[in-house]
């Protein structure tokens, strides 16, 4: 199916900004709307409607199902896609973008490397965007929760962790967290070139002596219990452990 109408885009936060920069670098049409219109290319919703076939829903994972109920019309003359990487509906079809996005625009490559997460039994990904050269995969609309708990996990919970350990090196010890950023990087790629085999510290050693040292350091730290989760759900035959 080759379909190049102007695509109708629902929202306005940094999922809908990412993915219009990107329609911009491929020279995509498209038409926006959103409840708080403060974007200069926002138009009235029976405008977008009535110019697009395909509409892409990038609102909130808890509006989603709203919005659709309160326009049912939308479901018999539209194509509808939603973004959100747990969320399954009957008859409405789903692509997440498994990346995180930023206040800050990406470059054209950087879009283009980003792989898409569809629902099997679903329309397909070409029929959807058939000029974005993205590679996409479909799992089922049952693993959609797991598979998003886990981009959680990866992503935010592992800044959430940075965050506190970027405020604690600079206000606790006055060390400025630019220091930090060899050890961050060469985490990453570490993880990149061999996942199994990456882990190192206490943690890899069974070395319960500095772990205890670890947790008397934390008292009074909600971070903690954060460290104490982690020795429970870590297993050595799981987490593929350096023991240097």
């Amino acid at each position: 199916m080759k379909n190049y109408d102007p695509y109708g885009i629902i929202g306005n936060g940094k999922v809908a900004r990412h993915l219009k920069h990107y329609f911009d670098f491929l020279n995509i049409d498209y038409l926006c709307w959103s409840k708080r219109s403060i974007e200069p290319d926002s138009i009235d919703l029976p405008i977008l409607l009535n110019s697009c076939k395909t509409i892409l829903i990038l609102i909130p994972d808890d509006a989603i199902e709203g919005f659709i109920n309160e326009h049912l019309a939308l479901t018999k003359h539209h194509t509808i896609v939603h973004f959100s990487g747990c969320l399954s509906l009957p008859n409405i079809h789903s692509t997440h973008p498994l990346i995180t996005f930023s206040d800050q625009l990406y470059d054209l490559d950087t879009y283009k490397s980003i792989p898409f997460v569809c629902e099997k039994n679903s329309l397909d990904f070409k029929d959807i965007f058939p000029k974005l050269p993205n590679t996409n995969i479909s799992i089922s609309s049952a693993d959609k929760p797991l598979y998003h708990a886990l981009c959680v996990m990866g992503g935010n919970f592992s800044t959430i962790l940075w965050q506190k350990i970027f405020s604690d090196f600079e206000y606790k010890l006055g060390i400025s967290k630019e220091i930090l950023y060899p050890y961050l990087s060469q985490t990453m790629q570490n993880l990149i070139n061999s996942s199994d085999n990456v882990l190192t510290g206490p943690l890899a050693r069974n070395d319960q002596k500095t772990i205890n040292k670890n947790l008397s350091a934390l008292e009074s730290d909600p971070f903690q219990k954060v460290y104490s989760s982690f020795l429970s759900a870590y297993k050595p035959d799981q987490g593929g452990g350096s023991k240097t």
